[in-house]
């Protein structure tokens, strides 16, 4: 359970910035022993590794704050955003281990998928609202609305890692975000066609 808990974190957190957890997972199981990769995921922990990371992290940090550009970005990170996610999740290997369950381990591909369709459908989410917060803000919002998204990322890495059956509340409040957001969205339309 706790395994499950921790890649769907891990997982959501790379749907908003695919650094962090990657970044995070990295740095912890370098320096301490909060976290313990599985055996092929000891590249994770790499020095070169998490300062290639780093530096992704530094750009798309800034990328992600400017209009427009926060919209190619994210057509890029289409790609590497549920990379990270199937990458993180199926990393919690290590979770299923302490917790003696064998769920994961006996079924590899299984956290790959869920991790790459848990950070898919984030990102996608991500990559719809941004437009409208864009365009509603005259471009003002793009580095608040990035910021936010950022300590989120930030958050439910550490929950994910730390404290995982907060995940399930923390996963809650995100899906009731997204699910008025959309509904916004449809408001705004339904007036438009009126």
């Amino acid at each position: 359970m706790l395994s499950a808990l921790t890649g769907v974190g891990l997982s959501t957190a790379a749907g908003l910035n695919a650094y962090i957890p990657l970044l995070v997972v990295g740095l912890l199981a370098n320096f301490t022993d909060a976290v313990r990769l599985p055996q092929g995921y000891a590249w994770l922990s790499n020095g070169w590794v998490l300062a290639l990371i780093a530096v992704l992290l530094a750009a798309e940090f800034v990328l992600d704050k400017i209009p427009v550009v926060d919209h190619v970005n994210d057509m890029i990170q289409t790609a590497v955003r549920p990379a990270a996610g199937g990458v993180v999740f199926s990393g919690t290997e290590a979770a299923a281990n302490l917790e003696g369950s064998s769920f994961f381990t006996e079924r590899p591909w299984l956290s790959w998928v869920l991790g790459i369709g848990i950070a898919l459908a984030v990102h996608a989410m991500k990559s719809a609202a941004r437009p409208v917060v864009n365009a509603g803000t005259a471009g003002v919002g793009a580095p608040v609305v990035s910021t936010m998204e950022d300590a989120g990322s930030l958050g439910l890495t550490l929950i994910a890692v730390f404290v995982p059956v907060l995940i399930i509340v923390a996963v809650a409040v995100l899906a009731w975000l997204a699910w008025r957001i959309m509904r916004a969205r449809r408001r705004r339309r339904a007036a438009r066609v009126q």
